[in-house]
C-alpha cells in the first residue's frame, strides 16, 4: 500500500471512531444526502421533499451516533458499573426502533418532531457535544431553509394543479390554455363521482412547465377562465 493509500485507510478508520470530528462529518453528510434525495422530491412536486428527507435522515444518522456512543460509554467509563449490575446495551436497539417509526411519513412537521426526539436521547445520554452540532444542523433546516426550499419549489418545472369546473365539457378549454402556456401534460385524473354526488366535476393536472414560465403564471391564465371554479396548487 502507498504512503497516500495508507494515510487514506488510517483517515477512514479514524473517522469510523467516535469522536467530534467523525460526529461533525456525519451529521453533515446526513444533512447534505438527505437534502438531496429531498431535492429531487421537490422537483416532482412529492409531499415529502427537501427539508423533511434531510431532517429524517439528521435523526436517524444521530440515533445510529447515539447508540455507538451508550456502547462506548458502557464497555469504557461506565464498565465497572456495567459489570456490577449486569447491565448490557445492545447497539442495533436504537437504530432499530428508527426503522420502526412508520407514522412518520414525510411531512416536515412529523420529521422535525421525531429528529428533536432523537436529539433528546443524546441529552439524556449526555453526549453534548453531539446535541449541540445536531441543535446547529437542526435549526439550520427548520428556520433558514425553508427560503430555500420556498425557492426551488417555485421555480420546479413539474407541478399539479387541482381545478373544479363548471362541466365535463370545459375539459378541452382548461387543456387548451394550459398548452398556451407551452407546457406539457403528463396526466389528468377526473374525478367523475363529485357530479353524482351534487359538486362540481374535478380533476387533477400534472404538468411540465416551459422554461422561464412560473407557477403563478399558469395558474392566473388557468382562473380567467369563466367556468373554472376552483385552482389550486398541490
Amino acid at each position: 500500500m502507498s504512503h497516500a493509500g495508507g494515510n487514506t485507510a488510517l483517515m477512514i478508520d479514524y473517522l469510523r471512531v467516535l469522536n467530534l470530528a467523525s460526529v461533525f462529518l456525519r451529521l453533515t453528510l446526513a444533512m447534505f444526502f438527505g437534502g438531496m434525495i429531498g431535492i429531487e422530491r421537490e422537483k416532482k412536486r412529492r409531499p415529502a421533499g427537501f427539508r423533511t428527507y434531510m431532517l429524517v435522515c439528521l435523526g436517524a444518522t444521530l440515533a445510529g451516533i447515539i447508540s455507538q456512543y451508550n456502547y462506548v460509554m458502557i464497555n469504557t467509563v461506565f464498565a465497572d458499573i456495567a459489570s456490577e449490575i449486569g447491565c448490557n446495551t445492545d447497539v442495533t436497539r436504537i437504530g432499530a426502533k428508527v426503522t420502526d417509526r412508520q407514522e412518520v411519513k414525510g411531512l416536515t412537521t412529523a420529521a422535525g418532531l421525531w429528529a428533536s426526539a432523537c436529539m433528546g436521547l443524546a441529552i439524556g445520554a449526555g453526549f453534548y457535544e453531539c446535541v449541540i452540532l445536531a441543535f446547529l444542523l437542526m435549526f439550520l433546516c427548520i428556520r433558514l431553509l425553508p427560503y430555500l426550499e420556498n425557492y426551488m419549489v417555485e421555480r420546479a418545472r413539474n407541478m399539479n394543479l387541482y381545478i373544479e369546473y363548471a362541466s365535463f365539457d370545459n375539459i378541452g378549454l382548461i387543456i387548451g390554455k394550459i398548452k398556451a402556456q407551452g407546457a406539457q401534460i403528463y396526466e389528468v385524473n377526473i374525478d367523475r363521482s363529485s357530479e353524482r354526488k351534487g359538486l362540481y366535476p374535478s380533476a387533477v393536472f400534472t404538468i411540465r412547465l416551459a422554461p422561464n414560465t412560473h407557477h403563478a403564471q399558469v395558474i392566473a391564465a388557468i382562473s380567467e377562465l369563466a367556468d373554472v371554479m376552483t385552482i389550486d396548487e398541490i
